[in-house]
């Protein structure tokens, strides 16, 4: 790295540590922040508070809920059995899943459709079964029992449509096809390809120790000043194939840096960006922008807290 970059950087994260410590100030943000050139950090911090009540902090090791991210995980798992010969991605979902239980709509759909959120399958997957709560959904059965007799919202293909619902089905056609628990899918065939150690989805109230508890205001909505709550009456018993994981910033850089080197068979480029959230929980993840930068926030607050200063690093970077 020459002098002159390394200024330049200096620069730069002066800057964005100027911000990020206005809005933690402000209870605006609470988190870790992870900004890395040719896959080595070049600022990481945390700040805030892990757990409020028990005073413990964030650390740069502290695992947060993902949200929507853990759906790249189902994509890759979806395109290495395709791979393998045992699906095609343009076939029926039929065809995966024979005895699907709506034979219409297995018939008129398929798994690129439901990959690209195409399909027309929705319903709640944040619904309590019936005579139970939220924390009764642990297994991907559990969620699509909540949806499965659900009619197609649209004509296949016709438009799209961002479907949760589509998730729990890839998920389970991976445990159908693999033969393998979707969760230990995933380890053996992604996690462990990365070197990410410190991934997985947990039964809630059994998550390691250094784990991030969520707060509410209520929603992204909700006034800047209403008091927090933590989430944990909002979230299902365990994460799914559509969210709810636990992960850390450093894991996530390996996640970006396997994909950049090919480590992950049928993984994308490491330019990804993508993001996940809901009340108490925000993250984004930005690989393989201009000057070879990867940016990774994770947030215990409401939406936008991550990908606000994810789009703001960005921009900086970007100048």
């Amino acid at each position: 790295m020459t002098l002159t970059l390394a200024v330049l950087i200096a620069v730069q994260a002066q800057a964005w540590q100027v911000t990020v410590d206005s809005l933690a100030k402000s209870g605006q943000f609470s988190g870790v922040v992870l900004v890395a050139q040719g896959g080595v950090p070049q600022f990481e911090r945390a700040y805030g508070m892990a757990d409020r009540e028990a005073g413990r902090p964030n650390t740069l090791e502290t695992s947060f809920n993902l949200g929507s991210i853990n759906k790249l995980f189902t994509g890759i798992a979806i395109r290495q059995l395709a791979a393998a010969g045992k699906l095609e991605i343009d076939s029926s979902l039929a065809r995966a899943w024979p005895d699907y239980p709506n034979p219409d709509v297995a018939r008129r759909v398929t798994i690129r459709q439901i990959l690209e959120h195409r399909s027309g399958i929705q319903g709640n997957i944040f619904a309590a079964p019936p005579g139970k709560t939220r924390h009764d959904v642990v297994t991907l059965q559990d969620y699509f029992d909540l949806f499965k007799n659900e009619p197609l919202q649209f004509e296949p293909g016709s438009r799209q449509q961002y479907s949760n619902a589509g998730y729990i089905v890839l998920g389970l056609v991976i445990e159908k096809l693999s033969g393998e628990n979707y969760y230990e899918y995933v380890r053996r065939h992604i996690y462990e390809a990365a070197g990410m150690t410190q991934t997985g989805s947990w039964r809630i109230d059994r998550w390691p120790a250094n784990t991030a508890l969520g707060y509410t205001r209520g929603g992204q909505d909700a006034a800047p000043d209403a008091p927090l709550q933590r989430n944990t009456d909002f979230l299902p018993g365990k994460g799914s194939s559509a969210g709810g994981g636990y992960s850390t910033a450093h894991d996530l850089l390996r996640l970006v840096n396997a994909l950049r080197e090919r480590k992950i068979p049928a993984g994308p480029p490491a330019g990804v960006g993508i993001a996940g959230g809901a009340p108490g929980l925000n993250a984004a993840v930005e690989g393989d922008l201009p000057g070879g930068y990867d940016v990774i926030v994770l947030a215990n607050l409401d939406p936008p807290a991550a990908e606000r200063i994810a789009r703001l690093i960005r921009t900086a970077l970007a100048r």
